[in-house]
């Protein structure tokens, strides 16, 4: 599809090596590009790409599971254990349920996101421009993929200096990073009080890396012009 004509801008073309590795990109959401998203693809492309970077952070059981309960279809023994494993739960109960669940978070989450990148966007872009890359970004980074329109390989480095993009952007990866299991045992802890043992890891090692990290790059590259500034 990335191939196509109609994915890319007018003058442009791409090989099909360059649309696997996109395409694979996307779908495995590590965020690596081998063309600027925004110079070569058109909007048909970059839906495209988005479509395959949501289907990829969800998962495909996730997404198959999704499309069969639009359809009112019923999910099957087998496909039920096959949720089991992904989510690398103990039983089959309540795996429907989850996997709602976790639809219902992705959809908030990414909502949020797009909403709080549109309105700061809208400062720079036009109305319909800026709602567009707000979800696109959101969508992008909750599910860490990395994908950007901003266009010339610049990513968000014109947004470095401003806390709403960074920070919406910061949050978004990291509820992204932690897992629909953890978000959901948090979501959960009102009622059950506990946390199990995956997700305590999980929260303290986020934690650790993201604080220990953060000081240690800043008492690394501060005063360094090409990287934090002065």
């Amino acid at each position: 599809m990335l191939t196509l004509p109609i994915s890319t801008e007018s003058g442009k073309s791409l090989s099909f090596l360059d649309a696997l590795f996109t395409a694979t990109s996307a779908t495995c959401v590590t965020g690596l590009v081998v063309v600027d998203t925004a110079d070569t693809f058109s909007i048909f492309g970059e839906m495209v790409i988005l479509s395959l970077i949501q289907i990829g952070g969800l998962g495909f059981m996730t997404f198959a599971t999704f499309l069969f309960l639009l359809l009112g279809k019923k999910i099957s023994l087998k496909e039920r254990l096959l949720l089991k494993e992904a989510y690398n739960n103990i039983s089959i109960a309540g795996i429907i349920k989850l996997v709602k669940r976790i639809l219902i978070f992705t959809a908030v989450i990414e909502m949020l996101g797009g909403i709080i990148l549109s309105i700061r966007f809208s400062f720079d872009f036009p109305i319909g421009k800026a709602v567009y890359y707000g979800f696109f970004h959101a969508i992008s980074n909750f599910n860490n993929a990395g994908f950007d329109l901003m266009g010339d390989f610049r990513s968000l480095t014109n947004y470095v200096d401003d806390p709403v993009v960074t920070l919406t952007v910061c949050f978004l990866i990291i509820f992204g990073g932690l897992g629909f299991i953890v978000i959901n045992e948090l979501y959960e802890y009102r009622e059950t009080r506990r946390l199990s043992v995956h997700t305590k890891i999980v929260l303290m090692t986020t934690v650790i890396l993201t604080v220990c990290a953060t000081i240690l790059i800043f008492l690394f590259e501060y005063g360094n012009d090409k990287t934090l500034g002065t």
